[in-house]
């Protein structure tokens, strides 16, 4: 008959206090991960956002660079006198200010379209363009 020998306390295994720790760390971990999830989705609806205003302040630029020299759409001042409303539920409010240069640079007129808008915060873009007569 063959002694008994017992193992090693190494060899032993893990005791339950050493599995809850390691389930304590694990889901500490896996929290931590969830909250970048809503981040991300905040980050990418400001970003879009974003790349909306300025698609639309772009665009008020390109309608004005067409437009004749002695139109009303490009007398000094701001246009619309209240601010226009875009997208589907008016998310955003464009207008643009038109400003005749001082002399030696009387032949320009500067042109700056601002688009505002909310999302956690008032938030706008500027686009500024300088017509020639």
């Amino acid at each position: 008959m063959q002694p008994l020998v017992l193992p090693h306390r190494s060899e032993r295994g893990i005791t339950l206090i050493e599995m809850m720790i390691a389930l304590v760390v694990l889901s500490l971990g896996v929290l931590a991960i969830a909250q970048l999830f809503p981040a991300g989705t905040r980050r990418q609806v400001s970003d879009r956002m974003l790349t909306t205003a300025n698609n639309y302040a772009q665009q008020k630029l390109e309608d004005l660079s067409g437009v004749a020299w002695t139109d009303t759409t490009l007398t000094d001042g701001q246009h619309p006198t209240t601010d226009e409303l875009l997208g589907s539920s008016g998310q955003w409010q464009r207008h643009y200010v038109v400003a005749t240069m001082a002399s030696p640079l009387d032949n320009l007129k500067k042109v700056t379209v601002t688009v505002s808008w909310k999302f956690q915060g008032s938030r706008s873009v500027t686009a500024i363009t300088y017509l020639r007569r």
